[in-house]
């Protein structure tokens, strides 16, 4: 199969998605500047698509930037920025780019070599991840000839070549156990219609096209065996973030009994991100919708809602699978696992008896560090005039607390590290004896604070805490941390007031 995109004669070639299916013509970009043109104007689309460009972008940056002398690094990552930011949704882009930029000191060959390898790289993933779908589909589904629902465009036109949910249904094609598909039109740019029922019928797939409204309908009506699409990100939890009008199918999906599958190269899995919910959704412009074809179907200035893509919850999915096989979502999505899966317990540290539970994992990821945030926020709900962090590690979780209650932060310092008079309590916690300090004034007669650390553990230090949140004359609405550790009962120490735990350690668990 021809690609989708390649480097030719010092050049990246596209075809020019706008002009299907009218007519298939190539695009040759140049420069930073013609590729941002053209992937914002969707020339060139689809995650695993914008991963390969970006890298050859980076590779165009490059070579100018070392035509007439020593390569200027500084200005190939000011391109590469601003490629990395040109499509916030997908996540793909921003690797891709960034896998090119790792390279950069070995100059623009090495910039360019990297990017060819990781056009290879794409071909071959996706591949192998719609073989292993197409598997999946054939053992779960107990039916044959398949009749397959997708939605947008996921084939060689969104990705180097093969494709990744169109790449499932090439390959059941290929086997002989392909019935028909059902491809939606896909608002608001109509890739469904453009491009998933061109790159079908030039392949000889047998293929219908669906109103998206219709898509419910068919399921309804027993005309589908299983819904396929691709995947722009795929969050931690397995929440997947795709084309606007994936969430409905999947609702329908479900209601219906209907398999709802995510072919995604494991690129587009992305561990930092916690949940669907922290990505950024692109909205388009009104055009888009009030016009057809260049001509107005709404009247002059009416509003619209616009979004590019939306979140389908992962309890609503079947299963992602990526070139590694299936990545089934599962009980171990909750917030809690997702702590427990990135905190390291380590024996005898910092004393021996001790074991500590080190977080550097989950504050390495932004996405968990701010569900776990948002969590407590919530439980804020306009109860507290302020959040107080404990030094040293409950500095990091109360920042982001703060931030996103839009409440003040004041830390409790440990002593020596405050300006001015204080208010001080000293304390004795689970490996040392310690003084907490917060500025004298701090908090107003009647302020009430929320107490925030990483780990509760005999609860010497949050009680410490409360003290001298007391001294300064405030008032202790409550304690929030990532972890206690239930077998030390520090919780049983800080009643009656509430302690809000995202993960507990049970008593005789070692993690």
């Amino acid at each position: 199969m021809s690609r989708s995109l390649d480097w030719i004669d010092g050049r990246l070639r596209v075809i020019d998605q706008r002009k299907l299916p009218d007519r298939q013509e190539h695009l040759d970009i140049t420069t930073v500047d013609e590729l941002l043109d053209a992937i914002a104007g969707l020339a060139v689309r689809g995650a695993p698509a914008l991963a390969v460009a970006g890298a050859f972008g980076v590779a165009l940056s490059a070579a100018r930037h070392s035509a007439s002398g020593p390569l200027d690094a500084g200005a190939v990552r000011a391109d590469a920025d601003r490629i990395a930011r040109c499509r916030p949704t997908a996540v793909n882009l921003s690797r891709g780019v960034a896998r090119a930029v790792a390279v950069l000191d070995g100059g623009a060959h090495a910039v360019l070599a990297e990017a060819r390898r990781l056009l290879d790289e794409d071909e071959r993933v996706n591949r192998a991840a719609a073989a292993h779908a197409a598997e999946y589909l054939l053992a779960t589904t107990g039916r044959r000839p398949l009749r397959i629902l997708t939605h947008c465009n996921t084939g060689s036109l969104a990705t180097g070549a093969w494709g990744t949910a169109l790449g499932a249904v090439r390959d059941l094609h290929e086997r002989g156990s392909l019935a028909s598909v059902l491809a939606t039109e896909t608002r608001p740019l109509l890739q469904g219609a453009r491009l998933t029922a061109w790159e079908l019928q030039r392949d000889g797939i047998p293929v219908r096209l669906c109103p998206d409204s219709a898509a419910a309908s068919a399921l309804r009506s027993g005309a589908v065996d299983c819904v396929v699409v691709g995947a722009d990100r795929v969050a931690a939890n397995g929440d997947v973030v795709n084309k606007i009008g994936t969430y409905p199918l999947a609702l329908a999906a479900a209601r219906h009994g209907v398999p709802f599958v995510v072919v995604a190269t494991s690129e587009t899995v992305d561990e930092a991100t916690y949940r669907g919910d922290d990505v950024t959704i692109e909205q388009r412009h009104a055009d888009e919708v009030t016009s057809l074809g260049g001509r107005p179907v709404a009247p002059p200035g009416t509003p619209v809602y616009n979004p590019a893509f939306d979140v389908t919850p992962h309890d609503l999915i079947s299963a992602v699978i990526t070139e590694h096989g299936v990545r089934a979502p599962s009980p171990a999505s909750g917030l809690a696992q997702q702590l427990a899966a990135h905190t390291e317990a380590v024996t005898d540290f910092p004393a021996p008896g001790v074991l500590f539970q080190d977080l550097a994992g989950v504050y390495r990821r932004p996405g968990l560090l701010r569900a776990a945030a948002r969590d407590i926020a919530r439980r804020v709900d306009g109860g507290c005039d302020a959040v107080v962090g404990v030094e040293a590690r409950g500095f990091v979780l109360a920042a982001a607390v703060a931030v996103e209650a839009g409440l003040p932060l004041l830390l409790a310092r440990k002593p020596g590290r405050t300006p001015g008079r204080t208010e001080r309590v000293s304390y004795r916690s689970e490996y040392s004896t310690d003084t907490l300090e917060l500025p004298a004034g701090a908090l107003s007669t009647g302020h009430r604070a929320l107490i925030v650390d990483d780990v509760l553990a005999t609860g010497g230090t949050l009680a410490a805490a409360r003290a001298v949140v007391e001294a300064c004359g405030g008032t202790v609405t409550g304690y929030a941390v990532l972890t206690e550790i239930a077998a030390l009962e520090g919780a049983a120490r800080l009643a009656p007031l509430p302690v809000h735990a995202l993960r507990t350690v049970p008593e005789g668990d070692p993690v």
